[in-house]
């Protein structure tokens, strides 16, 4: 029907249409009244039919309806056709800030800005120019920045201005990790509100009503200067719910009465809204029953996706069609309410482009699926999370609707399902190089998110340029989250999150002073441990070039060598000189000058391969300790592994490793060229009896691939050791008193470890080996009240060696114990000391992932670290990992416990942590053929985040990279 009426107006009211204007003459009256019956009736009609039809068929006559709920829906309107708008102009003040906050100014700081120099082009800021640390002040007032200058005057200050002295230290924006689940779950996973299991396509659900402002986790979280987290929902359904960005400030130290959720919201405009979908394995691992349930499969993935899709874009339309209709016919005479529903709600706001969506996915048929899917139903996705394929696809990245997605990625963590089994240490590199926006995150717990900084770091290592590594933990995930405007950068007018380092950031060992959020100080009584100040690092562009491997025959001069840490071939009159290596056929034939070696080798070969290092290193190689390396290959695939050790008697780890594997290429490719696993229940649990193998391998015939058979027996002392028969921790202890007992009895009887060779194989002969000291025992457990149970164990179990008439090949007829774990080894530092029992941490790092852990030291600002705690007891130590992906930061490792060691490590001590105290913490020892044969040369030194593996040795060949 057209419409006759001027623009704007409107329709006209059904009383209008049906009442007279003026009289009519009398005789015209019947016949007019019939013809204007008929045109009311058929404007009725008309209107009726219009208006049911856009508003559902409804028969409700309009007079039904209440004014005031139409009124309320008419309003809604204007919310569903905004779009979400970054606020312009200055701010007088940050609406989180609580007028308790006294302004702040830091002085004397060396500050990242998180952008580039004014004026640099935008080619030339992504190449890494325009960039620098700038010495500075920062003025605080309000919860904002007020003023960045060289020497701010104090007099203009107000007088109540708390004044920091950076002393000269690094600062930069706080650091943003926008893929978080901090707050979901508690301290020793004894609770987890991540994932709403109860269907596959929640959209409706929010992380926000699971978070717990009182996790302990926020606060050594925010300890490592993570001060804004994106809170997604879990990846067990592909429609999770919807997320939530939250600062770390809680409380009252910032000025807040009580402790709340609201207070936690990082942006209390609400500007944008998140969620949170994920691909691939984990929903079909959820829900997928075949015959029964789904998704089966990515087939059946990606019809959730687009039914919900397509359910959440009708609902749109409706919306959409009853605004429309309410702008035409008038709020008043709708004849149908506005569609509300809390089940579309969330995604219809998606396909309005309210919502930054953010996606977990792996593969390339996840990636390009969802591609296809952003096309389809016009909504864009801001970042695909874990992604660790989309190095691969950058060009089918380019194709989402709405924008090329950035990458959300961990640095090295990969191999832990089949989804990330094809993964690349450079992908953050890799991406770069094709415009793509990498940004490193935690998953927290899966990583840390304390440390979420690390990760940044381990990427500059893997060939990402140093500004856009600073970047992808601050203004790259501000930038996605909608709130670049605000968080992400040290400007004027952003928010005061800020962080002092006590060295720079991205150097292993970085570690926060003090925290700010909102201008609000953080830690009252902050632990700083004794570190020189240092200068920002010098980005390294060689770290940007890849390094190719090959083996190599024939003889290889390596140059440039400044450091020698190996003590094989330590030689002390050339200790503090630089000198070469040279390699022949795969044995080193010289360290040191070399210059007659030289001289030979060049006149009796025409190709003579020279590689010429910066700082070069020589250092024996590493050793993995009590991970699954050669057992698992693929966490969460069984059938990769060797299995499960029975529940009574023990196996032997040499007869399951497997060799070949991504996991010991990659472990070997980082200097860890020694491993000792043991039959894995999990982490550092093990039961049986472990094995000492080369990582380099091709099978254990191989000469040299098994270098130790049996290394130690291992049992479980942690919470997992719980099942139906063993009902308890004490329980567990109880028995392992009484199978060692019993050794002691049948050794005293027998007087002979000599055995029939079929019982040489059963667990009670390894008992008696361990009472005799010929072979160590080695328990894992955190907690120190474990701990304390083993010490007082050991003791007794020795005295009653010694009052038995045994022979042991321990000339003190004492056991050989060694601990796991130790997460809480601190508490009772000098009692393990004493009872000489070695420590073996792992992780180096805890936080508390189960709750014989949650008296862990998490590191300064919080706390000291074990380390240095264990050091000063007289403890011997080791450093190991938790999951066998980390083996190849072993190194790292060491260098995060030598940079914090104040001085009580040197180098060659720290390096021992993840290597020669091996042999001493199992009593090892080796030919010094064998020792001599295994060797890596570094180009920078293993504990710093620029070393890199060169060149090693082992097996008679060597393996270089150029």
């Amino acid at each position: 029907m057209e419409k006759h009426v001027g623009a704007g107006e409107g329709l006209p009211t059904y009383a209008a249409a049906t009442t007279l204007s003026t009289p009519r003459p009398w005789h015209n009256r019947r016949k007019k009244r019939r013809t204007y019956r008929l045109l009311a009736l058929a404007c009725f009609a008309s209107l009726a039919y219009y208006t049911l039809k856009i508003a559902n068929n409804t028969t409700k006559p309009i007079n039904t309806l209440s004014i005031k709920r139409l009124q309320d829906e008419y309003a809604a309107c204007s919310t569903l056709r905004s779009k979400p708008a970054t606020t312009s102009g200055t701010r007088d003040f940050n609406k989180r800030w609580t007028n308790t906050t006294k302004p702040l100014l830091i002085r004397n700081a060396t500050i990242w800005t998180g952008e580039p120099a004014p004026g640099t082009s935008d080619e030339d800021a992504r190449a890494g120019k325009g960039w620098s640390w700038l010495s500075s002040d920062i003025f605080v007032d309000r919860g904002l920045i007020w003023n960045i200058a060289s020497r701010i005057d104090l007099k203009t200050l107000p007088h109540d201005t708390d004044i920091f002295d950076a002393k000269g230290r690094q600062v930069t924006a706080g650091i943003v990790d926008m893929h978080s689940h901090a707050g979901l779950g508690s301290v020793g996973n004894l609770e987890d509100d991540s994932n709403e299991l109860s269907s596959d396509i929640t959209p409706y659900v929010r992380s926000i009503d699971g978070i717990d402002p009182l996790q302990p986790e926020i606060e050594f979280i925010k300890s490592g200067g993570v001060t804004t987290s994106l809170i997604l929902p879990g990846s067990g359904n592909n429609i999770g719910g919807e997320a939530f960005v939250l600062k770390f400030a809680v409380g009252t130290k910032n000025g807040r009465l009580e402790v709340s959720q609201q207070d936690m919201f990082a942006d209390p405009d609400k500007t944008w809204r998140y969620m949170k979908m994920a691909c691939g394995e984990n929903a079909k691992f959820v829900y997928g029953k075949q015959g029964e349930r789904g998704p089966f499969s990515r087939l059946g993935e990606a019809w959730q996706f687009r039914h919900a899709f397509e359910q959440a874009t009708k609902y749109v339309q409706e919306q959409d069609e009853w605004c429309a209709a309410a702008d035409a016919l008038g709020m008043e005479n709708m004849a149908t309410h506005l569609r509300q529903e809390l089940e579309f709600e969330s995604l219809g706001a998606v396909l309005r482009g309210q919502v930054k969506v953010n996606t977990h996915c792996y593969t390339v048929a996840d990636l390009e699926a969802f591609v296809r899917h952003t096309n389809e139903f016009k909504f864009r996705v801001y970042a695909f999370h874990h992604a660790h394929q989309t190095f691969l696809v950058p060009e089918v990245l380019k194709r989402a609707w709405g924008g090329t997605p950035a990458a959300a990625l961990f640095a090295d963590n990969m191999y832990y399902k089949v989804e990330a089994y094809t993964a690349s240490e450079r992908a953050g590199a890799l991406l770069y190089a094709h415009n793509i926006t990498p940004t490193y995150v935690s998953d927290n717990p899966v990583l840390n998110s304390q440390h979420v900084v690390f990760e940044a770091a381990k990427a500059y290592r893997n060939g990402l340029p140093y500004h856009a590594a600073l970047g992808s933990v601050t203004s790259a995930p501000a930038e996605l989250l909608g709130l670049g405007h605000r968080i992400g950068k040290i400007r004027l007018g952003f928010d005061a999150d800020l962080v002092v380092w006590d060295s720079d950031p991205l150097s292993v060992g970085g570690t926060p002073v003090q925290v700010w959020i909102d201008g609000a100080k953080q830690f009252d009584n902050p632990i700083e441990l004794k570190k020189p100040v240092q200068l920002p690092a010098v980005p390294d562009v060689e770290l940007a070039k890849a390094l190719e491997k090959s083996d190599v025959e024939g003889s290889v001069i390596l140059t440039g060598i400044s450091n020698v840490h190996h003590s094989a071939y330590l030689d002390p009159t050339q200790a503090d000189r630089s000198v070469v290596a040279i390699i022949s056929n795969g044995t080193i034939t010289c360290v040191g000058l070399c210059e007659s070696e030289i001289t030979i080798l060049k006149s009796n070969t025409e190709s003579l391969k020279t590689i010429d290092l910066k700082n070069g290193y020589f250092t024996a190689p590493f050793t993995a300790f009590g991970t699954a390396l050669g057992l698992q290959e693929i966490d969460a695939m069984t059938d990769t592994h060797d299995g499960l050790p029975p529940a009574d008697g023990i196996t032997f780890a040499l007869e399951g490793i497997s060799f070949g594997g991504k996991q010991l290429a990659a472990a070997f490719d980082h200097g860890v060229t020694k491993a000792i696993s043991a039959p894995s229940l999990g982490g550092i649990d093990s039961k049986g009896v472990s094995v000492g193998f080369h990582t380099g391998a091709n099978n254990r015939l191989e000469e040299g691939a098994i270098w130790n058979a049996e290394v130690a027996l291992h049992y479980q002392l942690t919470p997992g050791v719980k099942n139906d028969k063993t009902t308890s921790i004490s329980k567990a202890i109880g028995d392992l008193i009484a199978k060692l007992l019993d050794a002691v009895d049948e050794l005293r009887k027998n007087k002979t470890a000599d055995v029939p060779s079929k019982e040489k194989f059963q667990e009670s002969a390894y008992l008696k080996r361990v009472v005799q000291g010929d072979i160590p025992l080695v328990l894992s457990a955190h907690s120190a009240d474990t701990i304390a149970s083993i010490i007082r164990s050991k003791a007794y179990i020795e005295s009653a060696i010694a009052e038995s008439p045994i022979s042991t090949t321990s000339p003190t007829k004492k056991l050989r114990i060694v601990i796991i774990g130790g997460a809480e080894a601190h508490l009772v530092a000098n009692e393990v000391a004493a009872a000489d029992i070695p420590i073996v941490l792992a992780p180096l790092l805890p936080h508390a992932q189960s709750w014989d852990q949650r008296r862990g030291l998490t590191g300064p600002p919080l706390t000291n670290v074990s380390t240095n705690i264990l050091l000063d007891a007289g403890v011997l130590l080791g450093i190991c990992v938790e999951e066998t992906w980390e083996s190849r930061d072993l190194g790292l490792l060491a260098g995060i416990a030598f940079a914090n060691s104040e001085g009580r490590l040197s180098e060659r001590e720290a390096l021992d942590l993840v290597g020669a105290n091996f042999d001493r913490i199992l009593d090892i020892t080796r030919k010094e053929s064998v020792e001599k044969s295994d060797w890596v040369v570094w180009e920078g030194s293993p504990l710093e985040i620029g070393g890199r593996v060169r060149a090693i040795g082992g097996l008679g060949k060597t393996s270089v990279w150029e």
